[in-house]
């Protein structure tokens, strides 16, 4: 299976704003870098996933994606993830790949084994495979082979759509919970959970 793997990336440096309680804009931008470049090694070790498509707003986070040699597409007008994914999905296509992977590059407890446990779940299309948050209401990652097999619906309370969207399209639905795919650093009281199980130093 050809398969891509699609990070969104806000604005390093307008990104995690409600974190700002606890960290400076400049804390906040060296977290966000740091998150996406972690990502991104994480990522580039898989020989599973035949390309990584950074999708952003953001001339630095490309400009730090192509350093690690991932394909980029620039956003252009409002901003709207959905929208961008779609995009990028499509690029994804053109170059003939089976599946796709939304991976937000905030899951800072993010390892290759959480990947490959996604991956293997994917085996027999048509496919979704998903990680909600540890809420049970975000989706933390999207894997749907083939791709474009259902619309991307991110925001609020995501989870439920898109496993509905997955039922409506007649797809086997898989949904995996993992703690490293459950935590997204959204909140202060997240970033003090990792501070807690990995010791993250900002």
């Amino acid at each position: 299976m050809t398969l891509w793997a699609i990070v969104p990336v806000k604005p390093l440096r307008r990104g995690k704003s409600r974190l700002s309680g606890a960290l400076t804009e400049n804390e906040r931008t060296a977290l966000n870098q740091e998150l996406l470049e972690r990502t991104l090694k994480t990522l580039s070790t898989l020989k599973e996933l035949d390309q990584v498509l950074v999708v952003s707003r953001d001339p630095q986070a490309l400009t730090i994606a192509r350093n690690h040699g991932a394909k980029t597409v620039q956003e252009d007008g409002q901003p709207h993830l959905n929208t961008a994914l779609t995009r990028a999905s499509v690029m994804a296509k053109v170059h003939a790949t089976h599946g796709v992977l939304v991976l937000p590059a905030d899951l800072p407890l993010l390892e290759r084994e959480d990947v490959l446990a996604l991956i293997d779940r994917a085996v027999k299309p048509p496919v979704v495979v998903i990680a909600p948050d540890r809420h049970r209401k975000g989706t933390n990652a999207l894997l749907m082979c083939p791709a474009g097999l259902i619309e991307y619906d991110f925001g609020e309370d995501s989870f439920q759509r898109h496993c509905e969207r997955a039922k409506k399209a007649g797809a086997q639905l898989e949904i995996i919970e993992l703690p490293s795919l459950g935590l997204d650093l959204d909140l202060p009281e997240d970033l003090e959970m990792v501070r807690k199980l990995e010791g993250l130093k900002t």
